[in-house]
């Protein structure tokens, strides 16, 4: 990441904001916030961030944006979430080395960001470090990929057009799909009395070449991927006919995606 601008890192979070945030974030933030019993006067973490959708919702829960926090590696997704909540405590970090003392936070929690951290157990070890006694941790984490019709079908798609790398990389964001390997890492973690609890939403993008473009523009220039436009309508034609159980009257699609939350306090 490091090797990209800070300009490219700013509209790649800017079209992550606009494309995926709405179809994926927006309702798992609330349902995150609901588990971890946000409540006023809270002091809260979020850790992994992104452009801020759930430290947002925790920071109105809160009663007060000061009460809130999100860290994130990404230069750019920070600059997009201090545009549209300046009052927030935005740091730039990693989640396996916190920028905050002991027990310093009631609630902390983490929106599908577990995966992509170099160190999962130290990265768990830490949310909890930072947390007080009597505090609530609340990570979650994407379902498998066999579990979710719409990127199943996405991922095969992009392997066939545009080769095994890129599919990999949208394979990767289930990568803790299992619960029972989530619940290893817990206790790896020491977070013996977690919980393993699943949701099982529904997610809705516009249109199957939208649900293409969240990917192509929003989270594939991380990982050094570009597709040309005509792999990106071929893309978005077959994942249209081939999601058509799922395609609305209005043509938006909407299909299973099932997702896996970490739920624990501190004793």
């Amino acid at each position: 990441m490091s090797k990209l601008s800070l300009q490219t890192l700013e509209k790649t979070a800017s079209n992550y904001h606009e494309l995926m945030v709405p179809a994926l974030f927006v309702a798992r933030a609330e349902q995150v916030a609901d588990q971890a019993n946000i409540k006023p006067g809270d002091r809260v973490l979020d850790v992994a961030c992104g452009t801020g959708v759930l430290t947002r919702v925790a920071a109105e829960r809160t009663g007060d944006n000061e009460l809130a926090a999100g860290l994130d590696v990404n230069p750019g997704m920070l600059a997009v979430a201090e545009n549209l909540s300046p009052g927030i405590d935005w740091r730039e970090g990693a989640a396996e080395e916190l920028p905050w003392d002991d027990h310093s936070f009631d609630v902390v929690v983490s929106q599908f960001g577990l995966m992509f951290f170099e160190d999962k157990p130290r990265a768990l070890r830490e949310m909890n470090r930072v947390l007080k006694s009597g505090g609530r941790l609340v990570v979650a984490v994407f379902d498998s990929l066999e579990n979710n019709p719409g990127y199943k079908a996405m991922v095969e798609i992009l392997a066939d057009i545009a080769g095994e790398d890129v599919a990999q990389a949208l394979r990767f964001p289930f990568s803790l799909g299992d619960p029972d390997e989530l619940k290893s890492l817990c206790k790896k973690s020491g977070l013996d009395s977690a919980e393993i609890i699943t949701h099982n939403n529904n997610v809705r993008f516009p249109d199957a070449r939208t649900m293409v473009l969240a990917d192509v523009k929003g989270w594939f220039p991380l990982a050094g991927i570009t597709l040309d436009d005509q792999e990106i309508d071929e893309a978005a034609d077959r994942l249209t006919s081939t999601l058509s159980e799922f395609i609305m009257d209005d043509g938006s699609v909407e299909f299973p995606m099932p997702a896996h939350f970490i739920s624990a306090t501190k004793t």
